[in-house]
């Protein structure tokens, strides 16, 4: 009875996971000629592949992950090592689904690996490439000397960085132009007659921060406004610290009457600040911000934005990683995403 209840627990499960078997026996082939046509190998004919491509998809086969990383060694793993405490929502939802997007039509599927504040960022790394539990590693938060990257380029692990580095290194990265988003900030608030001018910065162990500073300061000097210094707090701090330290700046007699802003949450807490103040956005003060979706305008029109595609970002790192898996080199898988024009609110 034991034994029968066991075979038919077996014939249960083959019947709920098709195999390569499985394939042959619906499609007339050879075990061999199945795996081959699921690769897209090159001798065997497109008609072939096309056929049992589709009954691979009609029947719902997937490869046993286990088998394939005995058999080649590969998992057919890319994971997204995140910050859990620093990393908003609006960047994990989006970067997931550019990366999910990107390899929808691969045999890759993407896990997510978090670590904390508490944490050193190379556990995570450390413990991915120990277990062999990854083909290819994303990361983020980049440092200009960031030891993830060495660690993976020493021990030959594909990986891509959002954000660069600043080694005399080369690897895959992908990055949003900061220099030039807080450059135009900085001139077009000029334009307006804006003069006094504070910029809500990246924290300063992160390249980027490097970046936006630079493209602030620069624009200062080139259409000769000054900067009232807002050092005290970064995109990292938290929104009540953020509006506690806006309403205490613009309560000052030498205000700033310009913002440019790195982060859209930030924002949020910058315009909270400004009106405890009893003063009025886009009449005493105005603000130039990033965002990654279209609800700063939901929020308040007066404020002035440049998107930033985290969903972009999250596709060209996935593009870069399985280039880097399938041989490419790492010096030709780098992109930098241009801001675009501010935009004022258009109804």
């Amino acid at each position: 009875m034991d034994r029968r209840r066991t075979n038919e627990n077996d014939e249960a499960t083959a019947k709920e996971r098709p195999t390569l078997k499985t394939l042959a026996f619906m499609t007339g082939l050879g075990v061999t000629t199945v795996s081959r046509a699921l690769k897209d190998a090159p001798e065997i004919g497109a008609e072939t592949r096309r056929r049992v491509q589709l009954v691979a998809k009609q029947i719902g086969y997937r490869p046993n992950r286990a088998g394939v990383r005995l058999r080649t060694g590969k998992t057919n793993v890319i994971s997204l090592v995140l910050n859990t405490e620093h990393e908003l929502m609006s960047f994990v939802s989006d970067i997931i689904y550019g990366v999910t997007a990107m390899i929808a039509d691969t045999p890759y599927h993407l896990i997510v690996t978090p670590y904390s504040r508490s944490q050193d960022p190379m556990d995570p790394v450390r413990y991915l490439v120990e277990t062999g539990s990854a083909d290819g590693i994303i990361i983020s938060r980049t440092q200009p000397n960031d030891p993830r990257a060495r660690y993976l380029l020493e021990r030959g692990v594909p990986f891509a960085t959002h954000g660069r580095t600043d080694m005399g290194l080369v690897h895959p990265y992908h990055d949003f132009d900061n220099y030039a988003f807080a450059n135009e900030a900085v001139r077009y608030l000029a334009a307006t007659g804006r003069r006094r001018l504070a910029l809500l910065a990246p924290p300063i162990g992160l390249t980027y921060h490097g970046h936006t500073v630079n493209g602030f300061t620069d624009a200062l000097s080139e259409v000769g406004a000054s900067e009232v210094a807002f050092n005290t707090v970064t995109i990292d701090h938290s929104i009540e610290q953020i509006r506690m330290r806006t309403a205490q700046l613009m309560r000052r007699s030498d205000r700033p009457d310009g913002f440019v802003s790195s982060a859209a949450a930030s924002t949020l807490a910058i315009v909270a600040g400004i009106e405890d103040a009893g003063l009025k956005l886009g009449r005493d003060v105005d603000v130039v911000s990033k965002q990654s979706s279209e609800l700063l305008h939901l929020f308040r029109r007066e404020l002035l934005v440049v998107n930033e595609s985290f969903r972009l970002a999250g596709s060209e790192l996935a593009r870069a990683v399985l280039g880097w898996i399938g041989g490419a080199e790492p010096g030709s898988l780098q992109s930098l995403s241009k801001p675009g024009e501010v935009l004022p609110y258009r109804g």
